[in-house]
């Protein structure tokens, strides 16, 4: 790329050229001809990004469906309804002179039981927020970046970032990336890893993946066995990533996936205090992930199509007279 960053440098034919606001280079000739390479992406042009539950690759136009979408379709969560159910169910108790007030009032009663059903998404959006801010302490730690200040002077995210340090300095901990965009062409799937991280603690200090959980609480464990906050799709998630054919640096730069131990961990990082688990997503795992692919499919495409219109009841034939 050449010093000016509206310009750059046709991989085609070779002559710097203006770049659009969307990080294409502009349209333009060669040898009196359009330029083959009018339109490439450049930069961080070049990093597929997601949108309603798909990765589209800007170079190639391959579309790739998100593994959070593969695994929200394509794996069974017996105990989401329970879940949302306690969570109607105790948001009710907590408010019950509030619920009974609006129910004797009809205008009020439809807002009431609105607000009253929507209680797992306030809830789900909630844990989102902090996931998400979780998410942005570690990214800029891991590039060495200055802490954004609405984080730092939150109150309610201080001790993440406490317990993330401690975790960091306690596990002597190193990164080999971040948030990068990792993908695979042969089955049709990109993602967003959370980190490439060693530590002379974890696999003799072998690069692993790494995932980073907020939610749940720590050393709780459920009926069946799986600690609350930290569930086996991690495992496939992390499998599905480490499988991935590609992937792309911050700099656009498209390369093959690097290689890394067949389990990875789960930071489990919560107010009090953090717990680190070790997570299998090896071969054994990635062939159950490529599962969950054909019954994501069946779900978002081929249901929909299986069952037909009513057929139309049989015409009698009229009865002859005798």
């Amino acid at each position: 790329m050449t010093n000016d960053r509206m310009h750059s440098v046709c991989m085609t034919c070779g002559s710097a050229e203006p770049v659009n606001k969307d990080g294409r280079i502009r349209k333009h000739k060669t040898n009196g001809q359009p330029c083959p390479g009018s339109g490439i992406p450049i930069g961080t042009a070049r990093i597929p990004k997601p949108a309603r539950g798909w990765y589209t690759d800007p170079t190639t136009g391959a579309k790739l469906r998100r593994v959070t979408t593969i695994l929200a379709k394509g794996v069974p969560k017996p105990a989401l309804p329970f879940w949302s159910a306690n969570l109607v169910a105790e948001t009710a108790m907590d408010n019950l002179p509030m619920l009974v007030r609006a129910s004797r009032r009809p205008a009020d009663t439809q807002e009431a039981y609105d607000w009253l059903r929507r209680a797992h998404t306030r809830k789900k959006d909630e844990r989102a927020n902090v996931g998400s801010a979780v998410h942005r302490i570690i990214e800029a730690h891991v590039l060495d970046e200055p802490l954004p200040r609405e984080l730092l002077d939150d109150p309610e995210m201080r001790p993440y970032l406490d317990n993330f340090l401690r975790f960091v300095d306690e596990y002597e901990v190193t990164f080999e990336a971040s948030e990068m965009v990792v993908g695979s062409y042969e089955h049709g799937y990109a993602g967003t890893l959370d980190y490439i991280l060693r530590s002379p603690h974890i696999h003799g200090g072998r690069a692993c993946l790494g995932d980073t959980k907020t939610g749940g609480e720590l050393d709780v464990h459920l009926s069946d066995g799986t600690v609350k906050g930290v569930y086996p799709e991690a495992g496939m998630q992390m499998s599905a990533y480490r499988h991935a054919e590609v992937c792309w640096l911050r700099d656009g730069t498209r390369l093959p996936m690097p290689e890394t131990h067949d389990e990875g961990v789960v930071l489990h990082l919560r107010p009090e205090d953090y717990r680190v688990y070790p997570v299998k997503c090896g071969p054994a795992v990635f062939a159950k992930f490529l599962h969950a692919i054909q019954v994501a499919e069946w779900s978002t495409e081929l249901a929909a199509t299986v069952v037909g219109a009513a057929l139309p009841v049989p015409a009698r034939q009229a009865l002859e007279v005798a």
